[in-house]
């Protein structure tokens, strides 16, 4: 069985909506806890707890214990894996664009 690489791990866990919800409400603060992120997002304490579960797997949010709380926050550096891989093919995309171009030129002078 292959291993999954970072990007994947990073795609995984924000392939899912509500996880990814919870991955901007994060990111638009300093810290939050499981209590605030569940108010008013119609879901469990459970369930965002295993969708926080699933982002600081995949290295997108930092947790730190205080006391009976546990503050989380946005890990930037967790996204590098998408944006090297999106880089990669930004480079190929620009290519293949430039070539239509040169094409296009030709055949329409």
């Amino acid at each position: 069985m292959m291993q999954e690489s970072p990007v994947g791990n990073v795609m995984r866990a924000l392939a899912d909506p509500t996880r990814r919800t919870i991955f901007e409400r994060i990111a638009q603060t300093d810290e939050i806890t499981v209590a605030d992120l569940t108010k008013g997002s119609g879901v469990s304490q459970g369930a965002i707890s295993q969708h926080l579960k699933s982002l600081k797997n995949a290295g997108l949010v930092k947790e730190r214990p205080a006391g009976r709380n546990v503050f989380y926050r946005a890990e930037p550096k967790g996204l590098t894996p998408l944006f090297d891989w999106l880089n990669y093919y930004g480079v190929f995309w620009n290519n293949r664009f430039a070539d239509l171009r040169t094409l296009m030129k030709e055949l329409d002078p």
